[in-house]
């Protein structure tokens, strides 16, 4: 089933230097922008990371440090990334807790802001794992009958997660081929930031889900311990989540 877009959506695929959102850094990045007219683009970049690419790291991705030696760093490539994904929503496979909060934090080093506010984000492993709760090759393998070759290649994995979604869509007569209905639905939590250190409850106030203060609204927590603000936005945090728990503090501060 082709998939029904009123603007492009992007699918987003990163191998990086490691798992943390915050002090990782890009090796190759690959974009696979879907147009409303059926059409689609791909782009790939390899990037120095200017860190060391760890060896356990190399043996998931099979990229070395001397193969993106002398290739442009992010800050280098910013400006033509921003310009393929800027009209348009965001996919990817576990993008919404890992892609996308990386690629933030990559943008504000090379002082880009990635306003997500008017976008929809479509994180294809939610849908998978609420429907079947596999892995992207055991997707590809169930959803397309293929074998995913070249995993964890951005490119490989850009264009499966793309196949897979549209064979979601072929799938489940349920799940409606409309990008907002699919960015809803692929949200596994009813989270505030993208990392979901803050979440909504079943009042719809923001709450942390993580911590000392887990389950404790964030204004509750603020007005009454207001060291632990300053200590996230001196901590290990994504970029996303300080945005978010400075804009609820504004907010709240505001109302008083």
């Amino acid at each position: 089933m082709n998939l029904i877009l009123k603007r492009p959506l992007a699918f987003i695929d990163l191998e990086t230097t490691g798992i943390n959102v915050v002090t990782d850094r890009i090796v190759e990045i690959a974009i696979l922008r879907a147009n409303p007219n059926g059409s689609s683009d791909t782009k790939e970049w390899r990037v120095n990371p200017t860190i060391p690419i760890p060896p356990e790291v190399t043996r998931v991705h099979g990229i070395k440090d001397e193969d993106v030696k002398d290739c442009p760093t992010f800050i280098d490539l910013a400006k033509d990334i921003y310009t393929f994904i800027s009209n348009a929503d965001i996919a990817g496979y576990n993008s919404n807790k890992f892609d996308v909060p990386l690629l933030i934090e990559e943008f504000t080093r090379a002082g880009i802001i990635l306003d997500l506010s008017t976008r929809k984000l479509i994180d294809v492993q939610n849908i998978f794992h609420k429907m079947e709760k596999r892995t992207l090759g055991a997707a590809y393998k169930f959803y397309c009958d293929k074998d995913l070759t070249n995993a964890h290649s951005a490119g490989a994995d850009t264009n499966a997660t793309f196949e897979v979604l549209k064979a979601q869509l072929d799938k489940y007569p349920d799940l409606k081929n409309d990008v907002d209905a699919l960015a809803q639905f692929s949200s596994m939590n009813r989270n505030v930031d993208l990392s979901g250190r803050i979440v909504f409850n079943e009042q719809g106030m923001e709450v942390f889900n993580f911590g000392k203060h887990k389950g404790k609204t964030v204004k509750d927590v603020f007005t009454k311990d207001q060291s632990y603000y300053d200590w996230m936005m001196k901590g290990e945090f994504a970029t996303d989540t300080k945005n978010v728990i400075t804009r609820l503090r504004l907010r709240d501060f505001n109302k008083i």
